[in-house]
């Protein structure tokens, strides 16, 4: 009789620990090492890489104490590309960020963007991805690591359009609060979220971006990117974009929700009547998302009757809504024999 109470005894203790599981970023350093990146006129993207990882992390600490920093790197060491991704997986990453510095043959180009996973206009993005994979052509028999993925061939960058990332939506969400703050708070150009192939985001099981702070063969960026207070303005940017991602919450020990990202509408007042919001709270199942709007009879859609919200550029699709979420987790195998992909949202309007 003791044995079985010390067992379940334990077994408690392991799901309090599991329940007490910090939220944990991610910071992934890119390049490293024998791989220099990006090189300028005078500096090399893995070390303006690497500074700004090790600065946004100390403020995170500093400022969400709560929060778990990972760092794929925290000195000037080769990582391969799938080692990168194995760490964030290994520690059950709740965020994966990939901080790297743009070049262009070119040098006027300039400018922040930030990229999330796909193939949406694949081609004009694939100069940046093929760049960014090649690094894993610096190791040891890739072939059998990348199963054959060839960096530089444009025939193996069909493979991203068969696999859709659950995590799309979050991914959005952070890369579209992480240019906001790089536009509207620090003042630099705006060159967008973006989708590409990036072997790196694909491996990751959790919400990801791949962001790049401006271009190193741009003289005047360059010299930018390089001064002395630059890290610490574009880290705390980042940083104020987690804090807008996860609204703060992570100061608390709770799991981390995403905010509506439609905003609430208030109620008809009348002159003398106080304005006062209402929410009612929904949960529904996304089936796919699409930057320009779907017809009813789109093929996407197979013939499913959905509704749609908007998170920024994107149209998100949703059907069976309920505001009771077994009753919508209940229809979920039968959805995703024709949308395999599909997950629950909740929706808050």
């Amino acid at each position: 009789m003791r044995k079985i109470l010390y067992i379940v005894l334990m077994g408690l203790c392991v799901l309090g620990a599991r329940a007490e599981k910090p939220y944990t970023v991610v910071l992934d350093a890119g390049h490293g090492g024998k791989d220099p990146g990006a090189v300028g006129a005078f500096s090399q993207e893995k070390n303006l890489n690497l500074a700004l990882v090790l600065e946004m992390g100390r403020l995170l600490n500093e400022q969400y104490p709560d929060v778990k920093v990972v760092y794929t790197r925290s000195s000037d060491v080769f990582i391969p590309l799938q080692t990168r991704a194995d760490i964030a997986n290994k520690a059950g990453a709740d965020l994966f960020i990939s901080i790297h510095t743009n070049s262009s043959e070119k040098k006027e180009p300039r400018g922040a963007e930030t990229f999330i996973l796909g193939t949406d206009k694949l081609e004009a993005n694939l100069d940046v991805a093929m760049r960014e994979n090649a690094v894993m052509k610096l190791e040891a028999d890739y072939n059998t690591t990348y199963q054959g993925f060839d960096p530089n061939s444009i025939d193996s960058y069909i493979m991203f359009e068969l696999m859709q990332n659950s995590h799309i939506d979050q991914s959005l969400q952070f890369a579209t609060r992480v240019q906001n703050r790089f536009a509207g708070h620090l003042n630099r150009e705006d060159r967008g979220v973006r989708q590409a192939a990036f072997w790196v985001l694909l491996k990751t099981a959790c919400p990801s971006v791949l962001f790049e702070m401006g271009f190193i063969s741009n003289p005047e960026e360059e010299r930018f990117l390089n001064a002395d207070s630059t890290m610490t303005r574009m880290a705390q940017a980042l940083v104020k974009a987690f804090g807008d991602y996860t609204h703060k919450q992570a100061l608390k020990k709770e799991k981390l929700t995403i905010e509506p990202t439609e905003p609430v509408q208030p109620t008809q007042t009348t002159e003398n009547t106080p304005t006062t919001q209402t929410k009612q709270t929904m949960f529904a199942i996304q089936i796919c998302a699409s930057k320009t709007p779907l017809a009813p009879n789109d093929p996407q859609l197979k013939g499913r009757a959905c509704d749609y919200i908007r998170a920024g550029e994107w149209y998100k699709y949703y059907t069976a809504p309920d505001p009771d979420r077994a009753k919508v987790a209940a229809k979920l195998p039968e959805i995703k024999k024709d949308f395999p992909d599909c997950w629950i949202i909740k929706i808050e309007k």
